[in-house]
Parts: structure tokens; C-alpha cells; sequence
């Protein structure tokens, strides 16, 4: 073997031993990571049971079937409108008191920031809620709606159709958008019925409101933020809530629920554990815009009288019978008591004409019974008058000088009675007050009076009696019962009062306890001070005052 040949067989060794190692390293690489893939797909708990899913079985209860039943029933509506750019005058600060007060109803008070929270709810835009100003584009919103006639007629509430120059409804499950007319709509009730031109519709079943109790389920039904058919549940928290700082409140005592309400819901239906419409939610409270647990719905029965109206007449009629009356609170026992009375309704001031007048009911007179039935509020008053039919009389008793007497009285059309409310305008806010720069005497209650001056009466346009309040201490008697400067103290307890020293004799013969009634009179404002209107104001003599 020569020297090449031995060279050429080391190096053919070499690379045989080379390709065995690289086979036997392949050899090993493939097990390693076939061994690695087998440990990663086994089980990670090799003693777990994999889980199956059972075949589709529908689960029941007394919310699904509402849900599936009111489906067809419960409407989306969604409304255009191109607002009129108008001039508004600028109004004195405390205007929104005066336009709060309501004839034939309490002389509401400021409820300061309560308005600001109470939200109407119907959607689109920007969210739903009030929206102050005029804007300049077209605006769109969303609400909800309830079908009670299969021929086409649904309820929903005003404030959804109001504004609208273009209604359109939609029914669950379907796409179409049926356009809808307004048939006729209630401002007080906030109520509305709108048609659609559909037949064989799936009516909802009505149900009685003045069934219902504190604690019952209670289902809303609705488009809430423009989720179409959305069910939420809860109980009825309240019953007859008078809702404060809403100023057309007078005609509704609302179903209080916290069934989840939000902007959208506003016109659909709220319903019992039966599937029967019980309510329409018309409101909500809420500081933030959307649900807190507190809702309002407008009680189906009254919700029935204004349809059946509608559909009749195309709009809604109320007795009335024109008397504006003190508001129901902590010292209307007091003052009915001074005034011979253990229940009932204050009559302060009569319109002028109104059939209140022409039957002879004066002021300061205590209504404590209609047709038969106790008054102890004025809401009583309110509801028995207005479902009254106009050109009806209706038996009246009253206590007068602390001695019963009956009258009858013709019911008259709230809408001729009292025309700035159903388009006029509202009466300014009261703004008379007192220069201070007459001599003032300081008697009890936290007030000091003053004389009447000629100077008084000219600049006041005041021709009467009395003393004029020159200042209140904030957190007095006087300040806690309603008396304001600018006031002119007529009477004290039915006594008349010509000069501070009329005041102190009869405050002497108070003591701690006492029920004591004020008779004022009130300007009623405008641009040279206004026409003046009694006010009765009472509550009990506090200790140490």
C-alpha cells in the first residue's frame, strides 16, 4: 500500500465516522422531540372528565313568558324634527316659580335642585334628557311605545312625539319602519296616541293600577339607549309619588319602580307578574342621565281615561272649577284649625267668573267634601274635579266662618278657566318688596314691619290694609312657614292688622304651641309691579319666638 492509497483510506474512515455520528445524533434529535410532542399532548389532568353539552331545552319562568308575550306589543319609535330658530327673551331669575304654579292645584315651591335631576328619558341625539335652547340642525330621538288596539294605535309619551315632523316605528323582529301619525296627545299627562297603518297588530292586555301594591314585580319593556326589546324586572318601590319640581305633575301620581330605566324607555310599557300593562314609563331620577332604581310610570288607568278621550274627541277635556288653594304641607293642620276645620283644602284666591265664583265659594273658605266624598288634599281635589263632566254641578261642602255650607257647582272646561295654561303665558314670578327706608318696628316671628306708606301705596299700586314685612330672619317662624319681604300682613290669626301694634297685641296672647295663620298679600309682578294675590300661610308657635 503506497502512501496514497493510506491517505485516502484515513480519510474515508474520517468521513464514515462523521456520518455516523450525524445519523446517530438525527436518531437521537427525533426521539428526543418525538418523546417531547407525545408528553405535550397528553393530558394535563389525565383524571378530569372532558365536558358535553346537553341538547337545547328551554328554561320557564314567569318573566320569560311576559318577555315572549309583550314582544309584538312593544314598539320602537323613532322620531325627526326641524326646529324653528325663535328669539327668547330673557326671563327674571326666578321665573320657573311662578310658571311651576298651577289653579285648581298646590302653589308649588321651589324645589330647587330637584328639577335638575328629574330627567325625561327618550333617547337619541345626544343621549336623551331635556335639551335646553333651540338648536340649529335637525334633531333625531328614540323612545318607546305600548300597542293597546290591533288596529294600529299605540301609546307612548308626549315628549317623544311632541317636536316631531317625521314619526317611524319599528316592531320587534322586523326591519321595516312603519311611518305613524299623532291621533291626539295630553301636555298634562304627558300622554300621546299615535296610529300606524297595520292591521291584526298584537294588542297588550291592560291591566288595573289600582290593583297593585308596594312590593309586586313589576317588567319595563323597551328601547332603552336604542336596545330594542330590552326586559329589566324589579318591584313597584312607591305608589301615588308626586314627583317635586315638575311642574305639570298636577294631573299624575306616579307608580314608583326600580326596574332598570334608562333614556329610551320613556313611553313603553310596565307591566305586572301577569304581563299586564300596569304603567307607562314616562320619568326618571337621576343625576347622572341614566338609571338609579327610581322610574316613574304614569298608572294605566289614568293613562285609559286620556285614550279613551283622544280617541273620541282627539283631545282631552278636565273640569275645574277655578280656585287656586294652599298647598298641602306640614302646617295645614294649623291653619285649618284656626279656621274651624279638621281636614280639607284652603281655598286662597277664586278666578274671576270661574264657576268656583258664581256658586259663591269665598276665599278662605275649607272644602272638605265632594259629591259625598272626603277632600283631606289637594290632589283629592284635583282628580275628583277634573274626572268631573264639564257642565255637571257637583254638591260642594265647605266650613265657613267655622260653620258648614253647601253649594252646588257647575264644572267648568279647565282649558277656558285658565287659557295661559295651555298656551298663554305664564304670570311672573312675585317680586314686591320694600325700599327699607321707612321706620320699622321688630315683633316676634323673626319679621319686622313697617307702615304703609302714601309713597308705599303709589310705588306698590297698593290700595288695601295691612303692614308691609320690611325683612325676614333667615331661619325663623316666619322665614320656615313661606312669609317674604315685601309682604303685607292683612290678618293674624282672622284679625285684622292696620299697624305693628296690631301684630304684638295678638302675638301676646300666643304661647308656644298655638296654631297661628297668616292672611298676606303677595304681588304677582310684571313690568309696574302687578296685580297683588292673597296668600295664607300658618304653622305653630315655636318655643323661644
Amino acid at each position: 500500500m503506497n502512501m496514497y492509497e493510506k491517505i485516502r483510506g484515513q480519510k474515508f474512515l474520517s468521513f464514515a465516522v462523521i456520518l455516523f455520528t450525524l445519523a446517530i445524533g438525527v436518531l437521537i434529535g427525533t426521539v428526543v422531540q418525538t418523546g417531547a410532542k407525545a408528553a405535550k399532548e397528553a393530558a394535563v389532568a389525565p383524571d378530569a372528565t372532558p365536558l358535553v353539552i346537553p341538547n337545547a331545552v328551554q328554561t320557564q319562568n314567569e318573566f320569560t313568558k311576559i318577555a315572549k308575550r309583550l314582544e309584538p306589543s312593544v314598539v320602537n319609535i323613532s322620531t325627526e324634527y326641524i326646529p324653528v330658530k325663535k328669539k327668547v327673551a330673557n326671563k327674571a331669575p326666578n321665573s320657573r316659580r311662578r310658571q311651576q304654579q298651577s289653579p285648581d292645584d298646590q302653589d308649588d315651591e321651589d324645589q330647587g335642585g330637584m328639577q335638575d335631576f328629574m330627567q325625561r328619558f327618550f333617547g337619541g341625539g345626544g343621549g336623551g334628557g331635556f335639551q335646553f335652547g333651540q338648536p340649529e340642525a335637525p334633531s333625531a330621538a328614540t323612545g318607546s311605545g305600548v300597542v293597546v288596539d290591533k288596529n294600529g294605535y299605540i301609546l307612548t309619551n308626549n315628549h317623544v312625539v311632541e317636536k316631531a315632523t317625521k314619526i317611524k316605528v319599528r316592531f320587534a323582529n322586523d326591519l321595516t319602519e312603519y311611518p305613524a301619525t299623532v291621533i291626539g296627545a295630553d301636555s298634562d299627562t304627558d300622554l300621546a296616541v299615535i296610529h300606524v297603518d297595520r292591521k291584526n297588530l298584537v294588542a297588550a292586555k291592560i291591566g288595573n293600577s289600582d290593583a297593585i301594591q308596594v312590593g309586586d314585580w313589576s317588567v319595563a319593556i323597551g328601547s332603552p339607549l336604542g336596545f330594542q326589546a330590552t326586559v329589566t324586572a324589579g318591584i313597584v318601590s312607591a305608589l301615588a309619588r308626586d314627583v317635586p319640581g315638575d311642574s305639570s305633575s298636577v294631573f299624575k301620581h306616579f307608580i314608583q319602580t326600580d326596574a332598570a330605566i334608562n333614556p329610551g324607555n320613556s313611553g313603553g310599557p310596565l307591566l305586572n307578574i301577569n304581563g299586564e300593562v300596569i304603567g307607562i314609563n314616562s320619568m326618571i331620577a337621576s343625576r347622572s342621565g341614566g338609571n338609579q332604581g327610581i322610574g316613574f310610570s304614569l298608572p294605566i288607568n289614568t293613562a285609559v281615561r286620556v285614550y279613551n278621550n283622544i280617541i273620541q274627541y282627539g283631545h282631552v277635556t278636565r273640569g275645574s272649577i277655578g280656585i287656586r288653594f294652599k298647598p298641602d304641607d306640614g302646617n295645614t293642620a294649623a291653619l285649618l284649625k284656626v279656621y274651624g276645620a279638621d281636614h280639607g283644602v284652603f281655598v286662597e284666591e277664586l278666578t274671576k267668573g270661574a264657576p268656583a265664583e258664581k256658586a259663591g265659594i269665598k276665599p278662605e273658605d275649607v272644602v272638605v267634601n265632594i259629591g259625598g266624598k272626603p277632600i283631606y288634599k289637594g290632589s283629592q281635589l284635583i282628580d275628583t274635579i277634573s274626572e268631573s263632566p264639564v257642565g255637571e254641578p257637583v254638591k260642594i261642602d265647605i266650613i265657613r266662618d267655622k260653620k258648614p255650607l253647601s253649594l252646588n257647582v257647575i264644572v267648568g272646561d279647565r282649558a277656558k278657566i285658565f287659557p295661559e295654561l295651555y298656551g298663554g303665558k305664564p304670570a311672573d314670578e312675585p317680586q314686591a318688596d320694600s325700599n327699607g327706608d321707612g321706620p320699622t318696628t321688630t315683633v316676634r316671628f323673626g319679621i319686622t314691619v313697617q307702615d304703609i306708606r302714601a309713597a308705599d301705596r303709589t310705588r306698590l299700586n297698593y290700595k288695601g290694609d295691612g303692614v308691609l314685612v320690611a325683612s325676614v330672619e333667615q331661619g325663623s317662624f316666619a322665614d320656615d312657614i313661606g312669609v317674604a319681604k315685601g309682604d303685607i300682613i292683612t290678618e293674624l290669626n282672622r284679625q285684622s292688622v292696620n299697624a305693628p301694634a296690631d301684630i304684638k297685641k295678638i302675638q301676646s296672647g300666643l304661647k308656644p304651641g298655638d296654631a297661628v295663620a297668616f292672611h298676606l298679600m303677595r304681588q304677582a309682578g310684571g313690568p309696574r309691579g302687578g296685580d297683588w294675590q292673597s296668600v295664607f300661610l300658618a304653622g305653630k308657635v315655636p318655643d323661644g319666638n
